[in-house]
């Protein structure tokens, strides 16, 4: 087997380590420290911020027990329990730009009509805006309902489509992930954007694990980075799977 300083295994979390929104499963994370990290080295790369990412982890533990972790996108950055790095859409964009995009989304938002809607339709974080048409505060049946909604009707992809076409001047991305919201970033600030902090580690191989990687989705850029080697998952139980394929070819 090769040293475990050698292979980098970075995971997603929604969707990949645990189910949309939930904490992952305490067998899982015992795999993971117990069977994982004495061989290779594991890291997180979540689109949401700080504090969900480590409440769906089960709790600020995660920051040392995890070799690396990374927050909207990697944005927000951590080494051993250390930050490392940190950026900001404010500064980016400025204040009046970033009314500008806020308002009028909450415009669009206000005309879009949807079998429910409940509260905070965007969320500003350190280094994006989450948006989301019902709104984050809905309950878990709301939330699976506007999946099934926005499939058939594409309510994000439209409203994306009217946000790109509005500002396509403030370099921003957009990015769909997980059940009812998109992200908006700047232009690379994918979550390749993580891979500035672990280039200098010299990793023979970087594997990633992730379930949105078709193109929209807020892991498709860095599974198909030439710099990594890309795993496409559909659940946490598929996750386990290829990791145990993996742990016995190293």
């Amino acid at each position: 087997m090769a040293p475990r300083r050698e292979i980098l295994c970075l995971f997603d979390v929604d969707g990949t380590l645990t189910a949309p929104r939930k904490v992952i499963e305490a067998p899982f994370y015992r795999f993971l420290m117990d069977e994982v990290k004495p061989k290779l080295c594991i890291g997180l790369v979540g689109g949401s911020d700080l504090s969900k990412v480590t409440e769906q982890m089960g709790g600020d533990h995660t920051l040392k027990e995890f070799d690396f972790v990374f927050s909207e996108n990697g944005v927000v950055a951590f080494k051993n329990g250390t930050e490392i790095g940190r950026e900001s859409i404010q500064s980016f964009l400025g204040e009046e730009r970033l009314q500008k995009f806020i308002n009028f989304t909450l415009l669009c938002l206000s005309q879009i009509e949807l079998p429910v809607k409940r509260g905070t339709f965007v969320e500003f974080r350190t280094g994006m805006l989450n948006i989301s048409p019902i709104g984050r505060s809905c309950s878990r049946d709301e939330r699976n309902e506007f999946e099934q909604f926005d499939k058939q009707h594409s309510i994000r992809k439209n409203l994306i489509e009217k946000l790109r076409n509005k500002f396509p001047e403030f370099g921003l991305t957009y990015s769909i992930g997980g059940q009812i919201s998109f992200d908006v970033f700047p232009n690379g600030w994918d979550k390749t954007l993580c891979l500035k902090h672990i280039e200098k580690e010299g990793f023979k191989t970087v594997h990633f694990f992730g379930d949105k990687v078709d193109l929209g989705g807020n892991d498709y850029e860095i599974y198909n980075d030439a710099r990594i080697t890309g795993h496409r998952v559909i659940s946490p139980e598929d996750t386990k799977k290829q990791l145990e394929e993996l742990l016995r070819q190293n």
